[in-house]
């Protein structure tokens, strides 16, 4: 699976942003499906994350009530749509696939996009 995470960009604090993310491949419904961010100089971390149904959804408590994830099996896409965004958010944000389910470590996660750059302005 080669995945690819585009829409990120420049928002201001309070704004709102959608990420998607393509990815390649007939399996695409047998994953589930996260997004992880990472900061300068932090590690990085778990945002949100769907069951390959699209039936479960998890998120980080950081993002809770204010970002949304949802897939789209038949265009094999994943979103990320992010409202009421905060300076804290500024990160690369990653997609990623997993074989094993729904997951919160980067360790459970079997392929990697290559990162969209968010950047909030207070």
């Amino acid at each position: 699976v080669q995945l690819q995470a585009s829409g990120g960009g420049l928002a201001q604090a309070g704004g709102s942003l959608r990420l998607s993310c393509a990815a390649s491949g007939r399996t695409f419904s047998s994953y589930a499906m996260g997004w992880f961010r990472q900061a300068p100089g932090k590690e990085r971390e778990f945002v949100s994350a769907i069951r390959w149904s699209g039936g479960s959804t998890v998120y980080a408590d950081s993002v809770k009530g204010r970002f949304t994830i949802s897939r789209d099996n038949a265009k094999n896409l994943v979103y990320l749509q992010m409202n009421n965004l905060k300076p804290e958010d500024t990160a690369v944000y990653y997609c990623a696939a997993a074989t094993s389910g729904v997951g919160v470590l980067a360790f459970e996660y079997d392929y990697w996009g290559q990162g969209t750059q968010v950047t909030v302005s207070s």
